[in-house]
């Protein structure tokens, strides 16, 4: 970061330094002879280039009298404030050039998209939506319109107004945009959570209807229309929905597994879960699938019978979880010195177990035991999944 900021400060240094002296060269020849660029214009080089940032950047703005021809470069030092984490500094600097009469529309509106910037940064919403609302319904460049289109998303979006962020976003933004798309899609799931929670699900259906026409890989859409099903008693259709999972996203296929168990013995058919988790199995051999599966096998055909089963799925693909897994049930085998080494094995493969995180962001690479739907890092929508491969899934 500070060797950006050096960087942009040096180009920012050389406009100034052109601007100014193309600004000498202008005067009038019945003027006294100049000497030259003017004298803060070097002592801010000499901050810049003894390492002295701070100071550089205010002697350049006090040195730089604003007219058409250094908006981009007050703009610029405007925005390395905001860059550093200074953006109440920022916020003068763009407010000063609003005060300017001799701005051109489209100056005043590039200045009013920073400042709205600024403000975010700050965290003044309601001041930057305002400003953002003035730019969607009166610019005239399409460029600027649609970067307001995204900050003013990007607020309501922070602000949980999910509502208002689609109709910002329709249609221009979520058909251009694929992480704006997955983004709606979500929003519309968070209506649906609201409604569900409300005790209106139909609504709540047409809702996730709409997410998975915007998005139809969207995993929690359909794990919601399968828990409305699951409120009402429909447990076959909550299956047939859960059953949709792995085909969307077979990363998440471990998300469908508790309220598929639950619904397979709500309809008292343990046959039925067998059958269907062997199919996940051959589909997507994940930890948590094979252990499930394992633990019904037992309960229906012994402990034998779920031992054979997990070591047949070691043989073919390696896991730390069904590692542990399979040492417990030897464990529950075993009595005397085999018994004690057992548990002294298995206290160390879960000690790796609990160190290890079950989900990830695909995108900043966030990891934590929860599956947030929002990266709580990046705030991206359905990039966080499970870990998959020996230490994971």
């Amino acid at each position: 970061m500070p060797d950006v900021l050096l960087l942009t400060l040096l180009l920012a240094a050389v406009a100034i330094g052109w601007w100014l002296g193309r600004r000498e060269r202008s005067k009038p020849s019945d003027h006294a002879p100049s000497s030259g660029l003017p004298r803060d214009y070097f002592v801010g080089l000499d901050y810049l280039l003894n390492d002295q940032q701070d100071r550089a950047i205010e002697t350049f703005v006090a040195a730089l009298e604003v007219n058409s021809d250094t908006i981009d470069t007050h703009i610029t030092l405007g925005n390395l404030f905001r860059g550093r984490g200074e953006a109440d500094r920022a916020v003068k600097i763009h407010q000063n050039l609003l005060a300017r009469p001799t701005l051109s529309a489209g100056q005043g509106e590039r200045v009013q998209l920073e400042l709205a910037r600024d403000f975010l940064a700050l965290g003044l919403l309601d001041r930057a939506e305002r400003l953002l609302q003035a730019l969607v319904r009166d610019s005239q460049d399409d460029e600027r319109r649609l970067a307001a289109k995204r900050l003013l998303v990007d607020l309501l979006e922070r602000e949980g107004e999910w509502q208002a962020a689609l109709e910002v976003a329709q249609p221009q933004l979520i058909r251009q945009n694929d992480e704006v798309r997955r983004a709606a899609a979500h929003w519309l799931c968070q209506l649906a959570e609201q409604e569900r929670f409300e005790a209106s699900p139909g609504l709540a259906r047409k809702h996730l209807r709409q997410a998975l026409a915007i998005d139809p890989r969207c995993v929690r859409a359909n794990l919601l229309l399968a828990a409305l099903e699951h409120d009402t008693g429909h447990y076959r259709q909550e299956i047939r929905l859960l059953d949709r999972l792995p085909e969307q996203d077979a990363a998440f296929t471990s998300t469908l597994l508790a309220p598929l168990a639950t619904a397979y013995r709500l309809l008292d058919d343990e046959d039925g879960l067998i059958r269907h988790l062997q199919q996940l199995v051959a589909r997507t051999p994940y930890t948590s699938v094979i252990i499930l599966l394992a633990e019904t096998v037992r309960h229906r055909d012994g402990l034998q019978a779920a031992i054979d089963l997990v070591s047949e799925q070691l043989n073919r693909e390696s896991s730390l979880g069904a590692l542990d897994y399979l040492i417990d049930l030897y464990r529950q085998h075993s009595v005397g010195e085999p018994l004690a080494q057992l548990q002294l094995l298995q206290r160390h493969t879960g000690t790796l177990l609990k160190a290890l995180p079950r989900h990830r962001c695909r995108r900043c690479g966030f990891a934590g035991e929860q599956l947030h739907w929002q990266c709580p890092r990046c705030r991206s929508w359905g990039t966080t999944k499970p870990i998959t491969g020996i230490e994971g899934e």
